[in-house]
């Protein structure tokens, strides 16, 4: 049985923005006034502990520190549009210096409808009083905006997060490389981390952040094996020996259940968290990203929109809701919520290149996502390692061979393909060679990516994605039955009943499969299938212009599937 959503009904989700509530806030970056650049961190540290002091009461509404980084300390700031945009009624700013054995901490509130000054303190202590200055600050914000303090959140609040400074350093940076993820980022993370817990094996926070590192290694692919999985598992079982009414604890547990799939028990300890953790915007992402695993689009929209509401200005959050109207081919939607992160960073390469992705895949029109990959590479030529999936796809679609070599140039040694299902460049070198028309190199290039994916199968037998890609290569070799092998055995681990997100691009691979070793029949059952349900990548555009779909075109019962997904004539 699914163990029920913490989300807002979608019936009620606000489609205008709410009423500013009162006791609300943002704690803006504060100030490093320490002569050492480096201890900009510690700064950091400072700010994002009262800000997660004061994100556990419940009385409050406190915004996410990803959408407060901006607003960095030294420029000047307007308070009252900083409020408007965070949806919030006041700001609290102040200021760090580290000199020696000392901190000197400064705080004041505003109230940025009215600019008026609620409150300020200054704060001079020995260093290792900075912990209880931080509880002493989120305590009397909540005071100052009457906010009611139940006995478990005033004694989270007075906790310390470790005893150990150095240890809280480490940790400190950690976490400003897990966002956004990427893999050697997450492993530096995971090297200072190992760092903090063996100063302090008792330091909570950082055994959470350690799992989730590892967790997201394994998610993404890049590490997806049982040593990793177990490696998250150890540092989460240690959190909770630690603590196990922790919500940042069971929030770790989540992701972890999350990234096995078990997603009823992961969202049963999210509601766990959400007990201790109120404000935190990730009990309802990780919500939103279960709920469409399940295939529940609406709750996955209304918890996604909650999110929104607590971390307004974060961009891949948004991106992530757009990613849902993608799925459910609500285009116009998708374009609205891209338009939305646009206009908060308006230079931001995803969120350009996935506004003008749009109109490919609604109406087969390439020729945005060609100017704006165009112009991107104009503005800056190093940018093309980060568009190149992108790229490599737009090339095939509009059939220029010239444009896909470049791309696959640009593309180094990373994968392309529809995530997860990540394609070798040298697959790509065979599909490139094929189209020019060389079979001798194509078969070459494929028998190299086969020799290349199946270390990679080898590493992670029961990873769907990567037998889907092995599937695809042999396709392309020829191998008739251990293709179909491949592309059947992908289906039975990762069916759409089990993951409603990624489920569907198995059919689709295999449907391209299966097209390309002659199958026809089976390939135009497994695409009518696919076809039905909600997919991020199979499109009235991706169907009408990319090559992988050749072997089927001018079938009647193609065509009839294309027609099924074209835009409406009502669609704008």
């Amino acid at each position: 049985m699914v163990a029920p959503s913490i989300a807002i009904p979608a019936a009620t989700v606000a489609t205008t923005a709410p009423a500013t509530p009162d006791k609300s806030t943002a704690v803006l970056p504060f100030q490093n006034l320490s002569r050492e650049e480096e201890n900009a961190f510690f700064t950091y540290g400072v700010q994002d502990e009262i800000l997660t002091h004061l994100a556990k009461i419940a009385d409050l509404k406190v915004i996410s520190r990803i959408s407060v980084i901006p607003y960095k300390s030294g420029t000047p700031r307007n308070l009252r549009q900083i409020a408007e945009e965070l949806g919030i009624a006041h700001v609290l700013e102040g200021s760090v210096q580290r000199v020696g054995n000392r901190v000197r901490v400064t705080a004041q509130l505003v109230d940025a409808r009215a600019d008026a000054h609620l409150w300020a303190e200054h704060y001079d202590r020995p260093l290792d009083d900075v912990f209880a200055i931080q509880s002493e600050i989120a305590k009397a914000i909540a005071d100052q905006l009457r906010a009611t303090l139940s006995p478990n959140e005033k004694t989270a609040i007075e906790q310390s997060p470790t005893s150990d400074l150095a240890a809280f350093d480490l940790y400190t940076r950690a976490k400003a490389l897990l966002f956004p993820f990427g893999r050697n980022q997450a492993l530096q993370a995971i090297g200072l981390l190992n760092q903090a817990v063996t100063r302090d094996p008792e330091f909570l926070l950082a055994y959470c952040k350690l799992a989730t590192a590892h967790d997201l290694l394994y998610f993404h692919g890049d590490d997806h094996t049982p040593g990793r999985l177990a490696l998250a598992e150890s540092a989460v079982n240690s959190a909770l020996r630690l603590r196990p009414d922790s919500g940042e604890a069971h929030l770790a547990l989540a992701m972890h259940l999350y990234s096995s799939l078990d997603y009823n028990r992961a969202r049963a300890e999210l509601a766990i968290a959400h007990r201790t953790l109120p404000n935190n915007p990730q009990t309802f992402e990780l919500n939103g990203h279960i709920d469409r695993r399940q295939g529940r689009w609406e709750e996955s929209i209304g918890n996604f929109k909650r999110a929104v509401e607590l971390d307004p200005r974060n961009v891949e959050t948004l991106r992530q809701l757009s990613f849902l109207y993608q799925a459910l081919r609500r285009y116009s939607e998708m374009a609205a919520v891209l338009d939305d992160a646009l206009e908060i960073v308006p230079d931001d390469v995803d969120s350009r290149v996935a506004r003008a992705y749009v109109d490919l895949q609604w109406r087969a029109d390439s020729r945005p996502l060609h100017a704006t990959i165009e112009a991107l590479l104009g503005e800056n030529p190093a940018a093309a390692p980060a568009l190149a999936w992108w790229w490599v796809n737009l090339a095939f679609c509009e059939r220029d061979v010239a444009a896909v070599n470049r791309a696959l140039v640009a593309l180094s040694d990373d994968s392309f393909g529809p995530a997860p299902v990540a394609l070798n460049r040298t697959f790509g070198e065979g599909l490139l060679a094929r189209a020019r028309g060389d079979d001798a190199a194509a078969r070459a290039a494929f028998a190299l990516a086969r020799a290349q994916q199946e270390k990679v199968v080898r590493a992670q037998p029961d990873y769907a994605p990567a037998l889907c890609a092995l599937g695809l290569i042999n396709a392309g070799l020829g191998r008739k039955e251990e293709a179909l092998r491949e592309g059947r055995r992908a289906i039975a681990l990762l069916p759409i009943a089990r993951d409603s997100i990624n489920g569907p691009h198995m059919i689709e691979c295999f449907a391209i499969i299966c097209a390309w070793i002659g199958e026809k029949d089976l390939a135009l059952q497994q695409l009518a299938i696919a076809s039905k349900v909600p997919s991020r990548f199979l499109s009235y555009g991706q169907l009408k212009l990319h090559p992988f779909w050749d072997p089927l075109r001018g079938d009647p019962r193609f065509e009839e599937i294309v027609a099924s997904l074209a835009p409406k004539p009502e669609s704008p």
